[in-house]
């Protein structure tokens, strides 16, 4: 199987992610702010159709990302979903904007180009190997208790402040770990499948640790967006996750990445990452996408802002 089946499997999933986002942002402009971290947050969203829609999208999501995962490596396939958040604004364009599309400024674009850009060049830089499908538990154990007091510390961090960007960041940073180690779960289930087929699946470990990893992850990412602005999540949400995955597959599968002077390009490729992440995320349609508290007609600009102005 040639590399590039697993990237076009990964583009798959970020799309559909992408169309999951959108509706989800759809449902999400009738439930209020809320500055505390909401339990009930779920079940506000469950009385929305558009939001039911957006998790039915999910299920072709996570078909996709398993099967670009069951063939390549993880360090490959996570980067990839960065595509996410740019390909939510070009469906967003079309779906929200109602009879006339939505636009989107010089800036949204250049933050496109940016973000896959230094997608490529990190990637070509790392050239990631594919390394085993399976990590045994001595593995496991330590990966998990590291994300989970990660997990613990930034959530922490993000409830002792109120509402506003330090608490999003500290929520995108808990979501980007939740986001990679789900991954990973999902990469080392799907080689229980590919072994002993559905019967070995539903009896391991790992696929009711990446459900469960999953559905915290989400419940993480709706409470970034409702705590703080999108530009204080979405940059640490998108650059994290990459580097988390990239760091478990090399610790848990035995992937490889080229270092020495080649740590230059990756750099370079992830800084523009972060650069295009930090662009979109200042995008009016981005910022309604993750929040959609404001009310306002998405094809004018917000008050007080000239037309093409992010």
């Amino acid at each position: 199987m040639t590399v590039w089946v697993p990237v076009v499997f990964a583009v798959l999933a970020a799309a559909c992610n992408a169309l999951s986002t959108v509706l989800q942002r759809r449902a999400a402009r009738t439930v209020p702010v809320s500055g505390r971290l909401r339990l009930g947050l779920f079940a506000d969203l469950l009385h929305r159709a558009a939001w039911l829609g957006g998790m039915l999208m999910v299920l072709p999501a996570a078909c996709f990302q398993a099967l670009a995962l069951s063939s390549g490596a993880l360090s490959v396939v996570q980067p990839i979903f960065v595509l996410e958040l740019p390909l939510a604004l070009l469906i967003g364009r079309v779906l929200l904007g109602g009879p006339v599309p939505v636009r989107i400024s010089g800036r949204g674009w250049a933050g496109v180009g940016l973000l896959v850009v230094g997608l490529g060049i990190a990637l070509a830089a790392a050239a990631p190997t594919v390394g085993r499908d399976h990590a045994p538990l001595s593995r496991w154990v330590p990966a998990l208790v590291v994300c989970a007091s990660v997990i613990a510390v930034t959530v922490g961090a993000g409830l002792r402040r109120g509402a506003g960007s330090v608490r999003a960041a500290c929520f995108g940073a808990a979501t980007a770990v939740g986001y990679a180690l789900t991954a990973a779960l999902l990469k080392d289930a799907t080689h229980a499948w590919q072994r002993g087929g559905p019967a070995e699946f539903f009896v391991s470990w790992q696929a009711y640790g990446f459900a469960l990893t999953g559905v915290l992850a989400l419940f993480m990412m709706e409470n970034a967006m409702q705590s703080g602005s999108l530009t204080a999540s979405q940059p640490v949400l998108t650059l994290g996750d990459a580097l988390i995955s990239l760091s478990l597959g090399v610790t848990l599968f035995d992937e490889r990445v080229r270092v020495g002077w080649w740590l230059v390009p990756e750099a370079l490729g992830f800084g523009l990452i972060l650069w295009g992440a930090v662009l979109l995320s200042q995008v009016s349609l981005a910022r309604d996408l993750a929040t959609g508290q404001t009310g306002e007609r998405l094809d004018r600009p917000p008050r007080g802002r000239k037309r093409g102005c992010a």
